[in-house]
């Protein structure tokens, strides 16, 4: 048993999501969003936690790690749950976060997402994009789509990450997991390939460089069905995101490619409930008539126009989200005032629980 094991079980029977552990402090978890200390134990020196790193990690990655000062990669805890790990180097030492994975892929069922979020598992061929801040439930609400593609169809699914976060059995479908540094050099070259591979549905864990977002929406053209994340709050800072990603010649050409294969955007923020727990909130921009026009004429303000005419396709703006949850009490009107891009509109719903508007 590793010196680090009794950690990562301590969070997981806690309801935690990260542990925290930090040269110099003792170790801490976060939980429902809130970062407490673990009690019984004394500050970790630097020695004590390089040593609990080093014991779980493989000697390539240590290697890395002595080189670069930067590591991820996953591992799984028997009987306990996979983790996502990050080491770094701060001001005291060493440091790494763990953050949990669960064993168990939630169905979209059991997240209550909406109907608009089921039908993508649908698609045959576009862009999706799953889009919010770290710690939002990205990962969460893809694998639940993945795991309906994979009790429904007969798919080839390649996925490509770093590292490889939830682990999906063969069911109908047939997956190729590839980790980035382990299974593949990159994103870039990993996508490539992928394209080679007769891949029907290709997930993409990060599409940060321009190659990489260059390479996914090829491949949507090219008739797959590609899922994508963007540490992006809504769907007109994700469309912006893309183009601004490439050189301002190319930029023209990106917007017609994105106009032609861009499928979905599915913004999400995680709140904590009123009642304890967290809910997630959804902003669904979907491909309709109008959309392409407005990609072409990179005329993004237009887009809640789109999401407002597309409510009976299951569509909608994060605000309006925001707005029923806090007049229905699933979360407080506080929290969605400070989520929410019109704070104005929130103002009459805050005071009314006895709060007060921000300054300015």
């Amino acid at each position: 048993m590793a010196a680090i094991d009794s950690l990562l079980v301590h969070m997981k029977e806690n309801d935690g999501s990260d542990l925290h552990l930090v040269a110099g402090q003792p170790p801490r978890f976060r939980a429902k969003g809130r970062i407490r200390i673990i009690p019984g134990y004394d500050a970790l020196t630097n020695e004590t936690l390089r040593a609990m790193m080093q014991e779980i990690a493989s000697v390539r990655a240590w290697e890395e790690y002595e080189i670069t000062s930067d590591l991820d990669f996953a591992f799984s805890l028997e009987g306990v749950a996979r983790f996502r790990a990050n080491y770094f180097v701060q001001q005291t030492g060493a440091a790494c976060v763990f953050r949990i994975i669960p064993e168990e892929i939630l169905s979209l069922e059991t997240l209550s997402m909406p109907e608009a979020i089921f039908n993508l598992a649908d698609l045959k061929e576009g862009l999706v994009l799953v889009t919010g801040p770290t710690g939002s439930g990205k990962s969460t609400t893809l694998a639940a789509i993945i795991d309906k593609i994979n009790k429904t169809y007969a798919k080839h699914v390649v996925t490509i990450e770093d590292p490889v976060e939830f682990v999906h059995q063969n069911r109908n479908a047939l997956f190729s997991h590839r980790e980035v540094g382990l299974h593949t050099q990159g994103f870039g070259p990993a996508l490539k390939s992928a394209i080679r591979q007769d891949a029907d549905v290709i997930l993409v864990g990060e599409m940060r460089e321009m190659e990489t977002i260059n390479l996914a929406i090829t491949a949507a053209e090219m008739g797959m069905l590609v899922f994508g994340t963007l540490h992006t709050n809504n769907a007109a800072k994700t469309i912006d995101r893309i183009i601004d990603a490439f050189p301002a010649e190319e930029q023209n050409m990106v917007r017609m490619s994105l106009s032609e294969s861009l499928a979905a955007v599915v913004s999400q923020l995680l709140l904590p409930k009123a009642s304890g727990g967290r809910v997630a909130a959804n902003e669904i921009l979907l491909k309709s008539s109008g959309l392409p026009n407005v990609i072409r004429d990179g005329n993004t303000t237009m887009l809640s126009q789109i999401i407002q005419a597309g409510k009976s396709q299951g569509m909608q703006l994060m605000d309006d989200v925001l707005f029923r949850y806090a007049k229905d009490g699933i979360v407080t009107a506080h929290d969605a005032y400070m989520k929410a891009t019109d704070r104005a509109r929130f103002e009459p719903l805050l005071q009314a629980e006895g709060g007060e508007p921000l300054p300015g």
